[in-house]
């Protein structure tokens, strides 16, 4: 009886076990699929080009490529200036002006950082902070 009560419990185990890591697996599976699509490295979403030209400035910051980073940070401002504060009705300031206000504030935090040292190394901390706040604001227009 003992017996067979240890080989019941082992293999409610295995069953229960199997369940779980089968949740898991569809779980994880769904979370990539709702990815945004890529197309070398540039997200498919409206805030994905400008989210591309920050990491490119951040690298190229971290790099010690001081120029690059400057040079990219001022074409990631004209371009988001151009397409969504001028951009026409489908510009983030005509459809959600507070939301383009968060964004463009940490935006131009970022930027300044890089631009202000094109010639010398800004505070590393300071710059994958700014960065990091700028991503997460733009999260939210995606």
């Amino acid at each position: 009886m003992t017996r067979t009560l240890g080989i019941c419990s082992k293999k409610l185990f295995v069953v229960v076990v199997s369940l779980f890591l089968g949740a898991a697996a569809i779980s994880a599976s769904s979370a990539q699929e709702r990815r945004a699509p890529q197309t070398a490295g540039v997200d498919k979403t409206k805030m994905g080009p400008y989210r591309a030209l920050a990491q490119l400035a951040l690298a190229a910051s971290q790099k010690g490529d001081n120029a690059t980073a400057a040079q990219l940070g001022q074409i990631l401002e004209r371009t988001w200036d151009k397409a969504e504060d001028y951009g026409g009705d489908t510009a983030l300031s005509k459809t959600n002006h507070a939301l383009f206000d968060q964004i463009d504030k940490a935006m131009d935090t970022f930027i300044t950082l890089l631009v202000e040292h094109a010639t010398s190394a800004p505070d590393p901390a300071k710059v994958r902070a700014a960065y990091n706040a700028y991503i997460e604001k733009l999260k939210l227009a995606d």
